[in-house]
């Protein structure tokens, strides 16, 4: 028989089976448009906006619907409703992390962000535990995070008012306030080590957020043998756990059992009090990944939020008027700001919230799995499914927030000008895998934008209104465009910062 026959006739039975095996068991999962053999839905959806692609698709099946990356059905949740009663009414079931290719090869099921089972209920009990040790919610890690916002603010003022790009400073304020938890260590600014960290941890974040690596993980068996961006991404997360690795082995010739210093030692502790069990997950590898998944929690999703929310305040400058405003009358300009202070500027606080909202970074959160056969509304959906939450879905409901398209801090205002809370706010996700380092994030958004609002005023290079607030991505992050900005010192004398950092944080009467 003529070989190229022999491999039409193979190659058509192999997508025939294919497209059985995905209609297959499919039975009781939602419905979801047709798979195509192999591929699934790929063609159907616009990867670099996920959100435009799943409010086309829930408009035709409902909230809750399935799609095919590749061969394999994921259930996507969308909508304030569907999301509240998987993550928070049947947290458990929906508690399990689902398979990401790229990552998962790099973490190997270790760490609190990408295991399951016992090794991610333990990492993630010891994690918040050691987090609150150190300070995190509480006055010390405040003055931590108050010093390193004096450090941000003088390496703003030598831009000396010039049009500069802060990604790069911000993501080494946020950075040094982790480390200084972890390794209970700061970065001069100028560090080449910790430079080209930074630089790594830029690129992989651009790098996961692209659309190769969609790919990869709906093909899993191209990453072993095709060339492509995961490479690098791999080599930079290789890299980064060496350095990581480094620092562990530092830490091991000047530890003190009696005296812990940071995260690492009290985790070294903890390994040697069970280095006699065989069931322990207190290991070398768990370490390495945890303090990895620390670094990388506590430092692009705050920078990024950040460095949106300064693109707003130069967007919108009355609501920035209005802030300063408030910081002026409750804090002053001869202290730093504190977080008592936040309870009693209800504008400001609205104002974080909005961009946290409005910003939506986390638009699409890690995949979730259920971790056994569950029954959602009339479905079931087996045991191991991935599970994709659109935090888009409901950040941008106008069931939470009227007029969700628009920038209002209104949103979390009331008819007296108090603040509001609202059930459709979720930066940090909900339920059992709601973010370790939320308090944290939180006290950093408020003191450092504060402070930057206190100290500077926000120069656009171009006229407000043509400022672009589009995201440069909507895959795996929302991540703002690029800009430039002047910071002009609001004041023309030199301020000891980190002087009134450390003097007692007394709000004004």
């Amino acid at each position: 028989m003529d070989p190229v026959l022999v491999f039409l006739l193979s190659f058509s039975l192999f997508l025939l089976f294919s497209l059985w095996a995905q209609s297959c068991g499919k039975g009781k999962l939602p419905p979801g448009p047709t798979p195509l053999p192999i591929i699934g839905n790929i063609l159907q959806f616009n990867v670099k906006n996920t959100y435009q692609s799943f409010c086309k698709f829930s408009k035709t099946y409902g909230p809750v619907f399935t799609l095919y990356f590749g061969m394999k059905p994921i259930v996507v949740l969308h909508g304030y409703e569907a999301v509240k009663e998987a993550l928070v009414d049947l947290g458990e079931e929906f508690s399990g992390r689902g398979a990401h290719a790229v990552l998962d090869k790099i973490n190997k099921g270790h760490g609190v962000v990408f295991s399951n089972g016992n090794t991610w209920k333990e990492m993630r009990r010891f994690s918040v535990t050691i987090l609150r040790k150190f300070g995190m919610g509480r006055r010390s890690i405040e003055d931590r995070i108050r010093e390193e916002a004096c450090r941000l603010v003088d390496e703003l003022r030598k831009t000396k008012g010039t049009p500069c790009d802060p990604t790069f400073i911000l993501k080494c304020a946020s950075c040094n306030v982790i480390s200084s938890i972890i390794f209970k260590t700061h970065f001069d600014y100028a560090d080449q080590t910790f430079l080209k960290w930074m630089e790594k941890k830029d690129e992989n974040t651009k790098i996961l957020c692209s659309s190769w690596i969609q790919v990869c993980n709906s093909f899993p068996m191209l990453i072993d043998y095709i060339p492509g961006c995961h490479n690098t991404f791999i080599k930079n997360a290789a890299e980064e756990n060496a350095l990581i690795l480094e620092k562990i082995k530092e830490h091991q010739e000047s530890l003190d059992i009696n005296n812990p210093r940071d995260f690492i030692d009290c985790f070294l502790i903890k390994m040697e009090q069970e280095k006699y069990s065989q069931q322990s997950e207190f290991t070398i590898e768990n370490l390495i990944t945890t303090t990895s998944d620390l670094f990388g929690a506590g430092t692009e999703t705050t920078s990024s939020t950040l460095r949106y929310g300064l693109l707003l305040l130069m967007k919108y400058p009355e609501v920035t008027a209005k802030v300063q405003e408030e910081i002026d009358h409750v804090v002053g300009r001869h202290r730093i700001p504190c977080m008592q202070d936040r309870g009693r500027m209800p504008y400001t606080n609205a104002v974080l919230h909005e961009i946290q909202r409005y910003a939506d970074i986390a638009s699409t959160i890690l995949p979730h799995m259920v971790t056994r056969d569950t029954k959602f509304r009339n479905y079931l959906i087996p045991r191991g499914t991935n599970i994709l939450i659109s935090l888009t879905s409901v950040h941008y409901d106008s069931k939470g927030f009227p007029n969700p398209e628009i920038f209002d801090p209104g949103h979390f205002l009331d008819e007296s000008g108090n603040f509001k809370n609202s059930d459709y706010f979720m930066p940090f996700s909900t339920g059992k895998r709601i973010c370790v380092g939320q308090s944290l994030a939180q006290m950093e958004l408020f003191l450092f934008l504060t402070i930057i609002l206190q100290k500077f005023t926000l120069k656009p290079v171009v006229d407000p209104k043509d400022i672009d607030t589009t995201p440069t991505t909507s895959g795996l992050l929302s991540l703002p465009p690029l800009y430039q900005l002047c910071f002009i010192p609001v004041l023309n004398r030199t301020d000891n910062l980190m002087t009134a950092a450390l003097s007692p944080a007394i709000p004004q009467p």
